[in-house]
């Protein structure tokens, strides 16, 4: 394994021999972070913008595993393409980053190791913006650790100049994996109709006495209309669902054989009115999931039943060429049914309200405010202030804002329901919420129109943060359905923790020629949280990486198209008391596609290596990650 410094040699070379740069340009980058379209240099925030042609060009199988590789994100897999997974952004646990699917919200009110379930098709998807640090503002006051804004094509209506598409993917490999995938969009100048289906399945490799198998499928349909210039309905549907074996997911207890079965729909409506100075946007969503685990053949299956439902009206207005703002209403109810947690409610709303500038001397301005009610925590108010100074090649840019979030059903519930536990997690139901002041600043240095450098310094300080930590069982605040021999770890609030870091982002490439082109997302991320005493708190807070960088490329050469991808993950050590399970230190994983495009580009054939050169690693205790894996396949496209 390389070490870290000649990995970020490597990565900074990068940056000293630009000479020629990639065909998207940066400085006409438009996104929507804060639900009005901006420039990406005037929304004062490191916002990461990876497009469809990314999307299908990476050596990656599933969006969690596309999401891993990328500057900034960390992405602790429990299991390999779309099993399991935590997405963490800026030390930012699980359930403190938000997926957003045209700006609806996808978290599961269950737990937070569901968020990275996202139902979408991959061909569905015009571009996603990582948003990192504090969205709370704009998105909701529990976006602490950053938020995952997947913008659909029909979202952008860009259907309408689009060619009538179908796409047929095959691809075979190790481990007994046979993945498909179809997908079918049919449109005029008013209308679309599209269809996706996608199924991912392998055997797995051999586990202590199981196989790491796993059936991972979706479908997806979406339907939309343009009525007139003015007005548009997009309704779509997606049904989604993951088997897979969970030994050791949650536990690190060689009595653990578990599996899993993940089921969920989800429903979207969306209603848009767009004009030169307007945009006004209802939006509805409903998901239901249905989460069957079972820790062992003898043991009787949790079951959990979880609803999540929002409705939001955002409503944009041009006051003028140079200010803006955007009012809006939140409404989100959360139900589960368990007989391993019970049966909840939970009911949230919010008003909110976006202003934003262009001031004089390259100046931008965007303040947020939002009122929140909550059945927890009741009424708070969450403001945010992003600015940016950008006169030419150089942008600065400072962001401060405030999040709170409360406890998900699991924090509070775990285990609750059971006649007797002997051992394991258990909920509290006396957490309170987390509250956050998320500060930054940064720099992006332009070194062309089409190369940038972007460096942030960040800060958060966080007060009540909840995380699981060992308890004995006199200090259990129930123990009606415990045992005074157990051993048992309990949702906490943790008091005050502080994380503090910096990264570094490098977004360009080369081009020689329409046919010869390199692109390339590099980043590096140092992050440390502490107590107030100087120790690193708990579970999910220390298993976060202390140092991650990541670097994903794609070449072009004629119809060949090779993509590399690597990643190098430098954290705190820890050991479970069961024998021989660890939390990998550090690795460094290499995965390498390499594409024939022919027939026009329609048939394309490629290879795939992931985990090149072999590694064992694990990102979560317990949860063992495969080898090296080969694949191989086909992709059929036709206009």
């Amino acid at each position: 394994m390389i070490s870290r410094k000649l990995y970020v040699i490597f990565c900074i070379c990068s940056i000293l021999c630009s000479k020629k740069t990639l065909t998207q340009d940066l400085e006409t980058i438009v996104i929507t972070g804060n639900l009005s379209a901006q420039k990406l240099k005037e929304t004062g925030r490191n916002i990461l913008v990876i497009n469809q042609d990314e999307i299908q060009r990476y050596p990656v199988n599933s969006l969690d595993e596309l999401l891993k590789i990328l500057p900034g994100i960390e992405v602790q897999q429990r299991g390999p393409q779309g099993a399991q997974s935590d997405i963490i952004i800026r030390g930012g646990t699980f359930q403190q980053v938000l997926v957003v699917i045209d700006g609806i919200r996808i978290n599961d009110p269950l737990t937070g190791h569901f968020n990275s379930y996202i139902p979408i098709h991959p061909n569905e998807i015009d571009r996603i913006e990582i948003l990192k640090g504090s969205t709370s503002g704009v998105f909701g006051p529990d976006a602490v650790g950053g938020v995952i804004n997947i913008i659909t094509k029909q979202f952008q209506e860009k259907y309408i100049n689009e060619k009538k598409q179908a796409q047929v993917k095959l691809s075979a490999g190790s481990y007994g994996m046979f993945n498909q995938s179809a997908y079918l969009r049919l449109q005029d100048k008013r209308q679309y109709i599209s269809i996706g289906y996608q199924k991912l399945k392998a055997e797995g490799p051999q586990l202590r006495g199981t196989t790491g198998y796993f059936n991972n499928s979706n479908l997806v349909l979406s339907m939309g209309r343009k009525f007139n210039d003015q007005w548009s309905m997009i309704i779509r549907g997606a049904i989604d669902s993951r088997s897979f074996n969970a030994q050791n997911f949650y536990t690190t207890f060689s009595s653990d054989t578990a599996n899993e079965k993940v089921s969920s729909t989800w429903q979207q409506v969306i209603i848009k009115r767009k004009t030169e100075k307007s945009t006004l946007e209802i939006l509805a969503s409903t998901k239901q999931l249905l989460d069957i685990f079972n820790f062992s053949p003898a043991a009787t299956p949790n079951r959990n039943k979880s609803g999540l439902y929002t409705f939001q009206v955002n409503h944009t207005q041009q006051l003028n060429d140079r200010n803006s703002i955007t009012l809006g209403m939140q409404s989100i109810a959360k139900t589960i049914r368990s007989n391993d947690r019970g049966d909840h409610e939970h009911q949230h709303a919010g008003i909110f309200s976006i202003i934003t500038h262009k001031l004089p001397a390259n100046f931008h301005l965007s303040e947020s405010i939002r009122a929140d009610w909550d059945k927890s925590y009741k009424w708070v108010l969450v403001p945010q202030i992003n600015l940016a100074w950008a006169p030419s090649n150089i942008t600065l840019r400072t962001s401060i804002g405030k999040s709170i979030r409360d406890a998900d059903f699991t924090e509070r519930y775990n285990n609750y329901n059971k006649i007797l536990v002997r051992s394991g997690s258990i909920g509290n139901p006396m957490l309170e919420a987390e509250k956050a002041w998320n500060m930054e600043l940064g720099m992006d240095l332009k070194l062309s129109k089409k190369l940038e450098v972007k460096s942030t310094v960040f800060r958060r300080v966080q007060q009540n943060l909840i995380d699981w930590t060992p308890t004995s069982y006199s200090s259990m605040p129930r123990k009606e359905n415990l045992i005074s021999t157990g051993t048992y770890a309990l949702a906490n609030n943790l008091g005050s923790v502080t994380t503090s870091g910096f990264e570094i982002d490098l977004v360009g490439g080369f081009v020689w020629s329409e046919k010869r082109k390199i692109s390339f997302k590099r980043g590096i991320t140092y992050l440390n949280s502490i107590t107030p005493t100087g120790t690193t708190p708990s579970f999910y807070i220390s298993s976060h990486a202390r140092w991650l960088l990541s670097n994903a490329v794609i070449i072009q050469r004629g119809n060949t198209y090779i993509s590399y991808s690597s990643l190098y993950k430098s954290r705190m050590p820890q050991q479970a008391n069961a024998p021989g399970v660890s939390l990998t230190r550090k690795y460094l994983l290499h995965h390498v596609k390499v594409e024939q495009r022919l027939m026009q580009k329609k048939l394309g054939i490629y290879v795939q290596v992931e985990n090149l050169t072999n590694i064992k690693y694990s990102d979560l205790l317990g949860s063992i990650m495969p080898g090296r894996w080969w694949s191989g396949g086909m992709s059929l496209s036709l206009q």
